[in-house]
């Protein structure tokens, strides 16, 4: 199995069980080796009361992009913490682009740089998160298959 087959197929196992990222209305646009893309579409329901995009809902963008590059391995794996700043306000009706890559992986932790981007290319936000695998996978790897 390539790298890139099983980032894909990690990716769809977690995807068919990730009821948060479709109730806010994210996309998994692109997914590999230490890399995914999410987007979603500001809708009036995620404005805030200054007629902006809640920075709740920019983190969960990034923290699914996050999530998605992390386990992409196809070995479990968690935030350990992750920090956020917001340059600039996601607007109703456009469409933000999470872009994660992950920046190291040294045994069980790693840790991965997402940017947000608004749909004119200009930052949104950037996000850092620590991850820690704690065992398991998301689907079942043929070890033979490996050494084919």
């Amino acid at each position: 199995m390539t790298p890139q087959e099983r980032a894909t197929r990690a990716a769809e196992a977690m995807w068919a069980s990730d009821a948060a990222s479709a109730w806010v209305g994210l996309r998994l646009d692109a997914v590999g080796p230490g890399r995914a893309r999410l987007s979603m579409t500001v809708a009036p329901h995620h404005l805030n009361g200054h007629g902006i995009c809640h920075g709740g809902i920019i983190f969960t963008l990034a923290d699914s992009a996050f999530a998605f590059a992390c386990n992409s391995h196809n070995r479990v794996a968690v935030a350990q913490h992750n920090s956020i700043s917001y340059l600039s306000p996601g607007r109703g009706g456009e469409v933000l682009t999470a872009d994660a890559r992950e920046v190291s992986l040294t045994g069980r932790s790693g840790l991965t740089d997402v940017t947000v981007s608004g749909g004119d290319g200009r930052i949104v936000a950037l996000f850092r998160g620590a991850s820690r695998q704690i065992g398991g996978s998301h689907f079942p790897e043929d070890t033979a298959e490996e050494g084919s």
